[in-house]
């Protein structure tokens, strides 16, 4: 199942400063928000996975998008994965 990640707001630093990445997800089961996180930090996460994660979700300051919809609309971590969903992570938390 292909799935589209795009980082912003210096999220995409954690992740080899890439922005975009186009996934394939194993067909064999049912994905939800929470397994990708957790297969984000285990293959794409490059540094730093505190300031990403905490616990089994996001850290608060991470916005997060399905498909442009804040994920608190579409039940969060437990968001069943549709091929093709465009999955976006944007961080609102800046050092100074």
């Amino acid at each position: 199942m292909k799935v589209n990640i795009e980082l912003g707001g210096g999220a995409e630093l954690l992740f080899g400063n890439q922005k975009q990445h186009d996934i394939d997800l194993q067909d064999d089961k049912k994905w939800i928000l929470g397994d990708l996180l957790l297969w984000m930090k285990d293959n794409m996460l490059k540094e730093r996975p505190e300031l990403f994660l905490q616990d089994k979700s996001v850290r608060p300051g991470i916005l997060v998008l399905v498909n442009d919809t804040d994920w608190e609309l579409v039940d969060t971590v437990n968001y069943a994965i549709q091929p093709n969903d465009r999955i976006i992570f944007i961080s609102t938390l800046h050092g100074g």
